[in-house]
């Protein structure tokens, strides 16, 4: 399940940092992409060329490595990541991570991290043992750190006890098990629909709006690593959609093509998540060739578009669940009632201009799960997280 993931490996000031070369052909032959951020102490231990040469990157241990203004992005690592290893994990970073402190590249990447974080501590056992770096250990567990225990065994010190790093198998095994989620939706076929719809006026112009697609891409890789396969129907969106295993992408560009698109693939799924931002109106007529400025007034004659919520809300059948959207300027919450029950909703995501930081083209979203059971108001979080509180809410209600 590694294939494809990015790691970013921290390497600390620690004898244990020679097992990080066996760590790392173990990520690389998985598929993994590995980018190692060593401490100055941890060079000390094991050089960069050798660790350089394994991952095929360069090794990165300062935020600035030349003079030509050049650096590196701590917080681009962050979001490139899919997880963050440190191993070896000194009790001095351990200690550092717990109480903020950023005074390296390896820490200040800590901070930025979006991705799990897991640590294999690795020291004398005297240190393991001191209250204060369990006091740290327990701190960073709580915060969501993912703490690989080390063993039981003889240590540099020629002491024998616990605080020796754990094996390079079992901590690549560790690091499969934290970053690859639960699949509640193994078997399962999901419809999401996202992006907006261009209704033509002529060969060159076309009604719309500015929806980005984002929030639907976000629902559709959710699924897919949740185990579902994803049939996503995209209206015509900038963003590219990585290749994900799962998801089979038709494009569409019209209200009546996606209609045409969904109707014809959701009686094959066990549940529909609508997200695309439908236009409900299209011109009467299509112009064969550009419209030419006449006059002081152009008048268009829009026809309503078919109601694809409520059509698939109408031949749902009892196991299958479907879910809408609901982007509202004013009375948000009555009007996400009406459509629920209008188009036989199992629940609506509701969302609103008002709020900042909410609704189209924005990297983050703020919801309310209204359901006939109960109402769920979300903080304002990124796309991603969105998703899975969606997903999750979707899993929930699947019958067995």
């Amino acid at each position: 399940m590694l294939q494809g993931k990015h790691i970013v490996l921290g390497i600390t000031g620690s004898i244990a940092a020679y097992k990080a070369c066996m760590i790392v052909r173990l990520l690389v032959k998985q598929g993994a992409q590995v980018q190692v951020v060593i401490t100055e102490a941890g060079k000390e231990f094991i050089t960069p060329l050798t660790l350089s040469t394994l991952t095929q990157k360069p090794v990165i241990s300062e935020c600035f490595s030349r003079r030509d203004g050049t650096w590196h992005s701590h917080v681009d690592l962050g979001l490139w990541a899919d997880a963050m290893l440190i191993a070896p994990a000194t009790a001095n970073t351990l200690a550092k991570m717990a109480h903020g402190v950023a005074d390296n590249m390896l820490l200040t990447t800590y901070l930025s991290m979006k991705a799990p974080v897991l640590v294999a501590p690795a020291m004398d056992l005297d240190m393991y043992a001191h209250p204060a770096t369990q006091a740290n250990l327990q701190l960073l567990a709580q915060r969501g750190v993912h703490i690989i225990e080390p063993g039981t065994g003889f240590l540099a010190s020629t002491l024998e006890g616990k605080g020796r790093m754990e094996e390079p198998e079992a901590i690549v095994r560790q690091l499969d098990e934290a970053i690859t989620p639960a699949q509640p939706l193994k078997g399962r076929t999901v419809l999401i629909t996202a992006g907006p719809t261009y209704e033509k006026l002529d060969p060159v112009r076309f009604i719309g709006n500015y929806s980005s697609g984002k929030m639907g891409l976000a629902l559709a890789q959710t699924c897919a690593r949740y185990g579902a396969r994803v049939e996503l129907v995209c209206g015509p969106i900038q963003q590219a959609l990585p290749p994900t295993p799962g998801i089979r992408r038709t494009d569409v560009e019209s209200a009546a093509q996606m209609y045409e698109a969904c109707m014809r693939l959701f009686p094959g799924c066990d549940a529909g998540i609508l997200c695309a931002a439908v236009a409900d109106y299209t011109p009467s007529q299509v112009a064969d060739d550009k419209i030419k400025r006449e006059g002081d007034a152009l008048v268009l004659r829009l026809n309503p578009t078919r109601d694809i919520a409520q059509a698939m809300g109408h031949i749902k059948k009892p196991t299958q669940r479907l879910v809408g959207f609901a982007l509202e300027t004013s009375h948000e919450m009555e009007n996400a009632c009406r459509k629920l029950e209008k188009k036989n909703l199992d629940f609506i995501v509701l969302n609103s201009l008002q709020d900042a930081g909410a609704g189209f083209r924005h990297d983050t979203n703020k919801i309310t799960i209204v359901s006939r059971q109960e109402k769920k108001e979300f903080p304002l979080k990124e796309k991603s997280e969105v998703a899975r509180d969606i997903v999750d809410q979707l899993v929930s209600i699947l019958p067995a």
